[in-house]
């Protein structure tokens, strides 16, 4: 039952400020008509050498920020309770504030906002002994430690679990990723475009092209493992190499997942996967990834395109456009603008389909060069014409180019 959204949040502002009984909170989402500063926010705890202070992290479209503030006594001024206030007012459509309950246990406090404006809330609880990690780096905020088993397994690790220098760079992509699909998830569940998994109906998650399944893995991981989200995952890659290796370690980490040897275009997947992942992908297989997506009107897709060979050679085979020209006269450029070409024209062909989609960058450039990320959450409204479509025909026809997605898209 709706209720005020005012008296909604004062709820949620006590249990912000509450340093003793607060394991985590998140703000993600927006509210009709407005947008906050930032995409999702992060809150907990920490107990550093200055005393206890609220440990604040920020999400924009790149990047994490993060920031610690001083507690002081109830209902006295201090650098937390600005900080607090100051989140509340941003226009946030959902909130999800886990805290500490007498006697054990711990309880769950999600707020959404309607589009009148209003309050729906709704409390879980969960009885299992609860302890909260008061730790400033906490393994540097990572959402999976670099000693866990996964990155052993994986070959990330030594045998002590210490991650191998040469694999820092992996271990980055891995964790950057992670935050992208959480806030994803996230999102797509309290707005109900992703249904709540339930352990009789886990989230059915496919990778198309996984490989050595390096992200694969450590999406189910965090998912099932941290997230506590009922998962099934389905792994496909033409490698029989690859099936026997992925196959070998989720059967040492125990998780719930499958590998079928077979081409993306083919794979036949019943039920159809709800959350498709397509990482690193080569080339055109980023395009079979997201029309195998769109067949399937998965509600969430992220791609992580590789190459970009398709659009390229096209440029080099076709005259430039005026007054273009000296953009492809030197190949180092006419590879960036196919890169930027492919991508853009992929995310629109995306929007046509009934999604919304963010271009974003999941890891620093210095760490790969392939860190362009697509994150499309499906609508359920294609767009039919308009002012979309017409720029994307004017477009390919400018340029003289034909991307393998709307061929596949069109089949």
């Amino acid at each position: 039952m709706a209720e005020n959204l005012f008296r909604a949040l004062a709820q949620v502002r006590g249990r912000l400020l509450d340093s003793e009984s607060l394991v985590r909170a998140v703000a993600s989402g927006r509210q009709r008509a407005a947008q906050p500063r930032w995409r999702r926010v992060e809150l907990r705890y920490v107990d550093l050498k200055a005393g206890r202070q609220l440990h604040v992290t920020t999400y924009d479209e790149t990047q994490a920020h993060t920031a610690n503030h001083a507690t002081g006594p109830a209902n006295a001024p201090s650098a937390a309770r600005d900080a607090v206030d100051e989140l509340l007012d941003e226009p946030f459509g959902n909130w999800h504030v886990e805290s500490l309950v007498e006697g054990g246990g711990t309880e769950t406090v999600q707020l959404r906002v309607t589009r009148k404006g209003e309050a729906l809330v709704h409390t879980t609880a969960r009885r299992e002994p609860a302890q909260v990690d008061r730790g400033h780096d906490r393994d540097k905020d990572r959402l999976l430690p670099e000693d866990d088993p996964l990155f052993q397994a994986l070959g990330l690790a030594d045998a002590e679990g210490r991650l191998k220098p040469s694999r820092r760079d992996k271990y980055r992509q891995v964790e950057e990723f992670l935050r992208l699909l959480d806030s994803a998830v996230t999102d797509a569940i309290d707005k109900g475009q992703l249904r709540r998994p339930t352990a009789e109906e886990p989230l059915r998650v496919a990778d198309l092209g996984c490989g050595n399944a390096y992200l694969t893995f450590a999406a189910e991981r965090y998912l099932a493992g941290v997230r506590g989200l009922p998962v099934h995952l389905i792994g496909v890659d033409v490698k029989e190499q690859s099936r026997e290796h992925n196959e070998a370690v989720a059967a040492e980490l125990g998780l719930d997942a499958e590998f079928v040897v077979g081409t993306i275009g083919g794979a036949v997947l019943d039920p159809a996967p709800e959350v498709v992942l397509a990482l690193h992908a080569c080339d055109t297989a980023t395009d079979e990834a997201l029309a195998r997506a769109v067949e399937w009107e998965a509600a969430l897709v992220l791609a992580a395109p590789c190459c970009h060979h398709d659009i390229a050679a096209q440029l080099r085979r076709t005259p430039t456009p005026a007054p273009y020209a000296m953009l492809t006269r030197h190949g180092i450029l006419r590879e960036r603008l196919a890169d930027t070409l492919t991508d853009g024209l992929r995310a629109t062909l995306m929007r046509l389909q009934g999604y919304r989609v963010d271009v974003v960058q999941f890891v620093e450039s210095k760490h790969t060069p392939r860190n362009t990320l697509l994150r499309a959450t499906r609508t359920g409204v294609p767009v039919k014409g308009g002012s979309l479509k017409r720029e994307y025909d004017d477009l390919v026809t400018t340029w003289g180019i034909h991307p393998k997605l709307a061929t596949l898209l069109d089949g």
